[in-house]
């Protein structure tokens, strides 16, 4: 990708109920399905005439931001540009290329399908975990489609899509226009955030810092001697592919039994760990497995997974989030005191 492309922000619906069909299909995750085919549109008030005639009941300011979210995939967005698209229900981000013009999908059954661009998707299980702080902020806004530019995010977001980390800024920060003075769409900082999403972010930025490698046995023991099992830890370096053992009643004899393995590494698990989990639990029979997978699943480790449903169940990132949070004030001290957590309220914003 060169200096001069671009990077987009793109979600598949409130709780991600596009994600699957935008990447098994190769394009953008649609949305807006009240609005009619934008093909003949050659402006951003073009877009907007359209917009007001399909929604009247909103009101004018709406119509310039949907207007301008649409302008963005029709009339901004450009061949070789990346998109990502930050995947619900998992602690990922897919990453793809721009490979063609706008197309409206007129033969599509759901409204909400027909607004794409064709996309080659790189990467699609790129683990939140590898992404710095403030470019996960900006994948953070609250749009369908927005451009994301602060803080040299285009270059970022190509190292992520190339296989590597990413390498933060330069030193040298520049922002975007405002849409008040691009008059052309909207850039992501101009959005409000997803504030739930973030403050996932900045748990597992400090569950990252202070439970690298086995540590997260520990926490992830914790978790389970909190939900009332009784776990025994391998030592460090002889798990043999085994590093909690939790069974129910006071010797963690009883059923329900669990074989668990923890990968604590920010890549996603493949299907041979899968597979050698199985083992495990055909080993230690009448058992059940548990991967912890922190930085993810491949999708062929997904599809053995869900091979294997009754068998073993996985937990990413954000499931061992959703677990700690669950039943955090019976925890230990130690692992509270390392991960202060508090609990608050918030009004709940909608996106498209």
């Amino acid at each position: 990708m060169t200096n001069d492309h671009k990077a987009w922000l793109t979600r598949a619906g409130r709780a991600g109920e596009r994600d699957d069909w935008a990447l098994s299909n190769g394009v953008t995750p649609g949305g807006f399905g009240d609005v009619s085919d934008i093909s003949n549109c050659n402006s951003l008030d073009e877009v907007r005439d359209l917009v007001a005639t399909a929604l009247p009941q909103e009101k004018p300011q709406a119509h310039t931001n949907y207007a301008a979210q649409l302008w963005a995939l029709k009339g901004r967005m450009a061949d070789g540009d990346l998109v990502v698209l930050p995947r619900k229900g998992t602690a990922q981000l897919a990453i793809g290329k721009i490979t063609g013009p706008y197309r409206y999908r007129s033969e599509e059954v759901d409204p909400t399908r027909r607004h794409t661009r064709p996309v080659q998707w790189i990467r699609v299980d790129v683990p939140r975990s590898i992404v710095k702080q403030d470019l996960l902020y900006s994948l953070g806004a609250f749009m369908t489609y927005c451009e994301v530019s602060r803080n040299e995010a285009a270059r970022r977001i190509s190292a992520l899509a190339a296989g590597g980390l990413d390498p933060g800024t330069s030193g040298t920060l520049t922002n975007s226009a405002s849409v008040s003075e691009s008059n052309e769409g909207l850039e992501a900082s101009d959005s409000l955030v997803d504030l739930e999403q973030f403050s996932k972010d900045r748990i597992m930025a400090v569950i990252q810092q202070e439970f690298a490698g086995h540590r997260m046995e520990d926490l992830v023991a914790a978790v389970l001697s909190a939900q009332g099992f009784t776990c025994r830890t391998a030592p460090e370096g002889v798990d043999g592919g085994i590093d909690i053992l939790a069974g129910s009643g006071p010797l963690g004899m009883d059923e329900p039994r669990l074989v668990v393995q923890v990968k604590s590494e920010q890549k996603a698990i493949s299907d041979p760990v899968v597979t050698q989990l199985l083992g495990s639990v055909s080993k230690h029979q009448p058992a059940q497995g548990l991967l912890v997978a922190w930085g993810g699943l491949t999708a062929p480790a997904r599809k053995a997974l869900l091979d294997n449903y009754f068998r073993i169940r996985a937990w990413e990132a954000e499931d061992l989030i959703e677990q700690i949070t669950s039943c955090y004030d019976k925890l230990p001290e130690e692992i509270r005191a390392a991960l202060p957590l508090k609990q608050v309220w918030m009004t709940v914003e909608e996106s498209e």
